[in-house]
């Protein structure tokens, strides 16, 4: 078992794309029955535009596991302990707390335990995932995912595999 950390800092508004942060559904929208039927059409073009950028737009997964997807290059770090996984954590928490937009985020205590918090979850297994409104809006997502089987989605292949 080890860990790979990600992050992603950018606008609130890019942030709250939902439709780039889920995976496709499996079965896509049926097919335009006529020329006409242009909200269908549209559909059918989304779904098609979701399907091909999900697995490599730089944007955090609403599942966190979903990280594993996406490009190599978008891996921070990996870790074969979980410990060393949550201290990456830590020293990204610290860096951004204060551009964090809530003084209550920003509390050194409160985030030591999040940290401690996140290791224990990677120690189990389990993945930890963190977000936190930055000034501008802006916002920022902190990820590390448990590789080698992933306990929320084991089908999902490694980034550094």
């Amino acid at each position: 078992m080890h860990h790979h950390g990600y992050l992603w800092t950018g606008p609130k508004e890019r942030f709250d794309n939902e439709a780039l942060r889920r995976p496709p559904h499996p079965d896509p929208p049926p097919a335009p029955v006529s020329d006409q039927d242009l909200q269908a059409e549209r559909l059918l073009k989304r779904y098609r535009e979701v399907v091909a950028e999900f697995p490599t737009v730089d944007l955090p997964p609403i599942e966190t596991a979903y990280w594993l997807i996406k490009p190599r290059s978008l891996v921070r770090g990996t870790w074969d302990e979980a410990k060393e996984a949550a201290a990456w954590l830590g020293e990204r928490l610290a860096e951004y707390a204060p551009r964090f937009a809530s003084e209550r985020d920003q509390d050194t205590t409160r985030l030591a335990r999040l940290v401690n918090a996140a290791a224990e979850q990677l120690h189990s297994g389990a993945d930890a995932s963190y977000g936190f409104y930055l000034e501008r809006p802006s916002y920022l997502s902190l990820a590390v995912v448990t590789c080698s089987p992933n306990r929320a989605i084991p089908e999902l292949a490694c980034p550094g595999a």
